[in-house]
C-alpha cells in the first residue's frame, strides 16, 4: 500500500515490483467498478514476478469506497458515476510521476484496465504520449457524452499514442457486438500508426468480466 501525492492530497494506491534491481517497466493496472481488491491486487503480483512495477490507483478515493456496495445500481449511482474522467487523468499522470521516482522506467509505460477500467486504457492511451502499449479487458466503447464522461473510447480510437489490444466477451450483455465492430472500423480508418496496429479479439461465448 502505498500513498502517490496527487493534485489535491494523496491518493492511495497499491504497488508490486520485483524483489531486486530497479529501472523496471511500468504498467498502470486500473480496477473494476469494486476497486483495488484483491483480484486486483493479485494481477499486480504477476505482474511483478514477470519484471514490471505495477500500480493500482484507488480510483475512486474522493467519491467513496467501492467497497461498501453490495449492489451494483447503489455502486454506480452513489460512486462511479461521479467520476469525471479528467480526474482520472490526472490521477494516473500521478502515478506515472510517482513511478519515474521510485524505481520504474517510464519509458516503458503500460496501461491495462477491466470493466470500469477497460474504457480507461482506451481513454489514457489517447491522452498520455508516453504509451507505449494497453490491453483493455471488456470496457465500454461507445455510449453518450457528459460533463463527467465528455468523450468514448471510439471517439479518440484515431489519437493513440500507443497500440491497444482489446479484449471482449461474445456474450457480453453490456457491450454489444455491434459497438465492438463500430470500434474495429474506427481504428482501421484512423491515419495513425498505434491506432492501426490496435486490434480487438471477442472470446465466443465468454461473459462479461471473464477474466475475473
Amino acid at each position: 500500500e502505498i500513498k502517490i501525492a496527487a493534485a489535491d492530497g494523496e491518493l492511495p494506491a497499491y504497488r508490486a515490483q520485483p524483489a531486486a534491481g530497479g529501472n523496471w517497466p511500468v504498467i498502470l493496472v486500473v480496477q473494476e467498478i469494486w476497486g483495488v481488491h484483491e483480484h486486483i491486487k493479485d494481477i499486480c503480483r504477476r505482474l511483478a514476478k514477470l519484471g514490471y512495477l505495477a500500480v493500482a490507483p484507488e480510483l475512486f478515493a474522493r467519491q467513496g469506497d467501492p467497497r461498501q456496495y453490495a449492489n451494483v445500481q447503489d455502486l454506480l449511482s452513489n460512486i462511479v458515476g461521479k467520476v469525471p474522467d479528467a480526474q482520472v487523468m490526472a490521477d494516473l499522470d500521478a502515478c506515472v510521476a510517482w513511478a519515474a521516482a521510485n524505481g520504474g522506467d517510464t519509458a516503458r509505460l503500460g496501461i491495462t484496465g477491466f470493466c470500469w477500467g477497460g474504457r480507461i486504457t482506451w481513454l489514457y492511451a489517447a491522452h498520455n504520449p508516453q504509451v507505449k502499449a494497453g490491453v483493455a479487458w471488456y470496457g465500454r466503447l461507445v455510449g453518450p457524452a457528459s460533463e463527467l464522461t465528455p468523450k468514448q473510447p471510439v471517439d479518440i480510437a484515431a489519437k493513440l499514442h500507443g497500440p491497444v489490444l482489446g479484449l471482449y466477451g461474445g456474450a457480453d450483455q453490456g457491450i454489444p457486438l455491434d459497438t465492438v465492430a463500430q470500434m474495429r472500423q474506427a481504428l482501421a480508418s484512423a491515419d495513425n500508426t498505434p491506432s492501426k496496429a490496435s486490434t480487438i479479439h471477442v472470446y465466443d461465448g465468454a461473459p462479461h468480466a471473464f477474466h475475473a
